[in-house]
């Protein structure tokens, strides 16, 4: 009794003294990097952590509406992490990166597969999208997009195509080939162009959810009114800066 009345007058007291200088929580980290994965130490198992979006559910609508976006975020990301770790703490998988991983993908569990992808993919999607993106086209991306196929126009009539006959769920994907060259591809469940067994390889600089999940509570089976209005949220600045 006496230790437990003692501990409550030290937490007390530490919490008035907080309250007089005015402290507060700090606010969490809202950055957002670059690269989905860190390099980690070699005898450190390779964990992943649900990163933020950077902004608001909401903050995407009218195009984007916030419930799917706090589902699609909360539940649907965040069930990757959790079976990637189970599978990745199995498999023993330490001193490598999540993009190791994915380039050798052949070699592991469909576990390992699916859901490392579906981390890295979602990883990268929220970070292409913004809140005030789609009018920021212009500068090197521009320049590229209109070399490779003409004008933002046709490669957005490509991307659209590509992702509307994606069969079932998927991924519709803007890469960068070895050779600079770009190239619009697409995969099936959580695959991605990192991957050794995508038929297109290439750094993703681009990429569009087409599973049914990340939209079908606003535009139901209307996935090319989901596409056009994604469009308006595109991130170019992101785009142009994964540009090699």
């Amino acid at each position: 009794m006496q230790y437990h009345r003692r501990q409550f007058l030290i937490t007390t007291s530490i919490c008035l003294s907080g309250m007089a200088l005015g402290c507060r929580a700090k606010k969490p980290d809202q950055s957002v990097t670059i690269s989905p994965a860190a390099k980690v130490r070699d005898n450190t198992p390779l964990q992943l952590s649900l990163p933020d979006l950077g902004y608001d559910y909401a903050a995407l609508e009218p195009f984007i509406d916030a419930e799917t976006m706090k589902i699609h975020h909360s539940k649907h990301h965040a069930a990757y992490i959790t079976n990637f770790n189970k599978a990745a703490t199995e498999s023993n998988l330490a001193g490598l990166t999540l993009e190791q991983v994915l380039a050798n993908t052949a070699q592991y569990s469909a576990a390992i597969r699916n859901n490392g992808g579906g981390h890295y993919n979602h990883a990268a999607f929220w970070q292409m999208m913004h809140p005030n993106g789609g009018a920021a086209f212009g500068g090197k991306i521009a320049e590229a997009i209109n070399a490779n196929f003409g004008s933002l126009e046709k490669f957005q009539e490509k991307f659209t195509e590509t992702a509307m006959k994606r069969f079932g769920s998927g991924w519709a994907w803007l890469v960068q080939a070895k050779d600079g060259k770009l190239l619009v591809t697409s995969t099936p469940n959580q695959d991605n162009p990192l991957m050794d067994v995508s038929e297109v390889k290439g750094k993703i600089l681009l990429g569009l959810d087409v599973w049914e999940h990340a939209y079908y509570l606003k535009y139901q089976n209307k996935r090319a009114d989901y596409i056009k209005a994604w469009w308006n949220v595109v991130n170019w600045n992101k785009v142009a800066a994964l540009l090699a």
